[in-house]
């Protein structure tokens, strides 16, 4: 295994937890990981995007207070794969979450995929794609 496949893996576990404040309403552990040097995307889940790494870094913290405290959520990795400074990973992020303005919890099922580079001796989050996944039983294709 590369050296980047090997820290790649090891890194995705901070991912996870950035994913998992993020969704409490707490976007610092994601400020940690995110780049801040261009060039850097983003596609929402709401079909939007942005770009340039201020502005999608804005964008997350903006974003992140949306959700309340104690939520629950995961990263379900289909694939994930780095070498040469880049790295990927492809599957499902899924949470239950208390928004500010909502009586009840929503569910949010995204696919979700996100490209990362190496930036001296860390990872950086530099293009996240998220949309919404069908329900299950459609979500596979025939």
């Amino acid at each position: 295994m590369n050296n980047d496949q090997h820290d790649f893996e090891q890194f995705m576990k901070q991912r996870n937890e950035a994913a998992r404040a993020y969704i409490d309403g707490d976007a610092a552990a994601l400020g940690e990981i995110v780049t801040h040097h261009s060039p850097a995307t983003f596609f929402s889940p709401s079909g939007g995007y942005c770009q340039g790494a201020e502005t999608v870094w804005s964008q997350y913290e903006r974003d992140a207070t949306n959700f309340e405290p104690g939520n629950q959520g995961q990263l379900e990795i289909l694939h994930m794969a780095a070498s040469d400074g880049l790295g990927y990973w492809v599957g499902f992020q899924r949470a239950t979450a208390r928004l500010h303005g909502r009586a009840e919890p929503v569910s949010f099922n995204l696919r979700v995929t996100e490209l990362f580079r190496r930036e001296g001796e860390s990872w950086k989050l530099v293009h996240r794609h998220a949309d919404p996944l069908l329900s299950e039983a459609d979500a596979t294709l025939q």
